[in-house]
């Protein structure tokens, strides 16, 4: 099947391209986003495979299914981005990645934890300047805090099993329970006003869903406890970011980890270096000494770009075979 792969990377290309050895598609790779002006470039693609920042709206949709596309094979598990009911309607099989490596994500929440707490990120920066001095680097030890984490799917799961391994007293809060899992792992559930206000760092870990959107807001920062730290590797719609810069410049926020963030789809996966950046709301929050805040970049492993590769090509395959898609997004 012919395939457009839009806003296509070279760290990913190698492994589609591995990948797609015993499976024979005519992959064709286009760097740029997939929106209103591109999409006309995917005529005569019947599957067009984007990833999470290219724009899904209904304008796009309209004209990749008058082009003759029928399949979206999304190279991500979220999809958010994605209209679904115009999809549905124009007759759009959609299809995802539910899961590559979730111990690539836990893992770099933990790093990024790790580097907020310890100054990593200061130190490198001084060290490299011929400055050895201590000062202001003072961190504390993870053993024996608490730890909440806001979702116990796959990721949520993993980085709970890392907090552990940490020595960390972990709660959690989800929809579904997994108790077996809890008494398995070491860790209980409790409601997410107990979380919020108890715990010494919290990491996010669901899906941007309506329901979903600003979960960490005004009213959410203000039930923490005055120097939480709270990471989101995620959704960047989970957070008001506003709301986070103001409890930052209050001084209840302690430190920000932050591999997402709302309006990432102009900015993240883009050399801006030499550009001014317009968006104030983040120029603001890079000026923070406690944030981290790196590019979407969790699920950049070797296992997770290579098990998204296989899973992408695997659900084009079952497609056009007509056989059954465990991956649709309904």
């Amino acid at each position: 099947m012919k395939v457009f792969i839009t806003d296509a990377h070279a760290f990913e290309r190698e492994h589609f391209c591995r990948a797609n050895e015993g499976a024979g598609h005519d992959l064709n790779f286009y760097e740029g986003r997939l929106n209103a002006n591109s999409a006309a470039m995917a005529q005569g693609y019947p599957c067009v495979c984007p990833f999470v920042n290219d724009s899904l709206n209904a304008e796009v949709l309209t004209t990749l299914a008058g082009n003759g596309t029928r399949l979206l094979a999304l190279r991500s598990a979220g999809f958010n981005h994605v209209d679904l009911p115009t999809a549905k309607a124009l007759g759009l099989t959609v299809v995802r990645v539910p899961e590559y490596s979730p111990y690539s994500v836990a893992e770099h929440a933990m790093a990024l934890v790790l580097t907020l707490n310890r100054k990593i990120h200061r130190a490198y920066n001084r060290v490299r300047e011929g400055n050895f001095s201590l000062e202001g680097l003072v961190g504390f030890d993870l053993h024996g805090k608490k730890v909440g984490v806001v979702g116990t799917g796959k990721i949520g799961s993993a980085f709970i099993r890392i907090a552990r391994g940490f020595g960390c007293e972990v709660c959690a809060y989800d929809l579904h329970p997994d108790e077996a899992f809890a008494a398995q792992a070491g860790f209980r559930y409790c409601g997410l006003d107990e979380l919020l206000s108890s715990c010494d760092v919290i990491s996010l870990h669901v899906p941007l869903k309506a329901e979903t959107r600003h979960l960490i807001g005004e009213a959410a920062l203000a039930k923490m406890k005055p120097g939480v730290m709270l990471i989101n590797t995620s959704r960047g719609g989970l957070i008001d970011t506003r709301a986070l810069i103001g409890a930052l410049k209050s001084g209840k926020l302690g430190a920000a980890g932050l591999d997402v963030y709302e309006e990432e789809e102009k900015y993240f996966f883009q050399d801006l270096s030499g550009k001014v950046l317009s968006d104030d709301v983040l120029l603001r929050l890079m000026t923070f000494p406690n944030v981290v805040l790196t590019s979407h970049q969790g699920f950049l492993t070797r296992e997770a770009l290579t098990k998204i590769a296989e899973t992408t090509l695997r659900n084009i395959s079952d497609f056009e075979k007509g056989q059954p898609l465990p991956n649709e997004v309904r």
